[in-house]
């Protein structure tokens, strides 16, 4: 069964079409991929399906919600979280704090109980806290609880940005480029850490990546793109075998 479908979807700006007629589903607990070369649309596609693009054309449906002309906060009130390709933090915040913040899309409470301090008020804040210590401890940042984002190592920084994704209790997490800038050993511990998400929350993943050993070692299911169409889909070992594929990243020899 599938929880995200897109359907034909289309992005023009002035005479760009950066995306054009693009479908594909994700199916639930899941971890799949869009891959294609530098410019392909796949951040755009992204940008789209999380409500910071509005599409030309076509449909977005998560888990039986159109996502068409939703807000960003929208959307992530219905189940979707990402991660961006370059680091959105709080850097003046501390690892805590960041986390909670992704907390507010599940908050009730209003203006009167901050200034007055009810009951629920402050029930609901020790779980925001809970849920963010919970989620901190998960990605393995637990010894940078309380300092402050700017200055903890650059993988960690990837993996707190994980944490607050998670901390918005998703139904499905993009990452966008989550191993970018990583070495060798923080690329294994972020797979291990996507296969746990997937089947410990029992979050349906989808990733942006470059990173081919990576996509080959994680992804069950691959969408690829070039110049904002769908040219392949399938394993990765069907994938990375198509001709097609291969063409878009390496280029078609030239005849003599």
């Amino acid at each position: 069964m599938s929880i995200l479908t897109v359907k034909n979807l289309k992005l023009q700006f002035g005479g760009l079409l950066a995306v054009d007629d693009l479908s594909f589903t994700v199916e639930k607990n899941s971890i799949s991929s869009i891959i294609g070369p530098n410019g392909a649309g796949k951040t755009s596609v992204f940008n789209m399906i999380t409500g910071f693009y509005r599409p030309t054309g076509g449909e977005i449906i998560l888990d039986g919600d159109s996502l068409i002309n939703k807000k960003p906060s929208k959307i992530t009130s219905l189940g979707m979280a990402r991660t961006f390709q370059n680091l959105r933090l709080f850097p003046n915040l501390s690892v805590l704090d960041n986390v909670k913040s992704g907390m507010h899309c599940r908050t009730k409470q209003t203006v009167w109980g901050a200034l007055f301090r009810t009951k629920n008020q402050k029930t609901e804040e020790q779980l925001i806290e809970e849920v963010a210590r919970e989620c901190i401890d998960f990605v393995g940042i637990r010894k940078y609880t309380n300092r402050a984002a700017k200055n903890l190592p650059y993988g960690e920084q990837r993996y707190l940005e994980i944490a607050r994704a998670l901390a918005t209790k998703p139904k499905i997490i993009l990452l966008d480029e989550p191993a970018a800038g990583l070495n060798f050993e923080e690329k294994q511990y972020l797979i291990n850490l996507i296969r746990r998400i997937r089947d410990e929350f029992n979050i349906t993943v989808l990733m942006i990546e470059h990173d081919m050993a990576l996509i080959k070692q994680i992804s069950e299911h691959i969408t690829v793109i070039d110049y904002g169409c769908k040219i392949a889909e399938g394993t990765p070992h069907e994938v990375l075998q198509d001709e097609k594929v291969i063409e878009a990243y390496l280029g078609k020899e030239d005849a003599v």
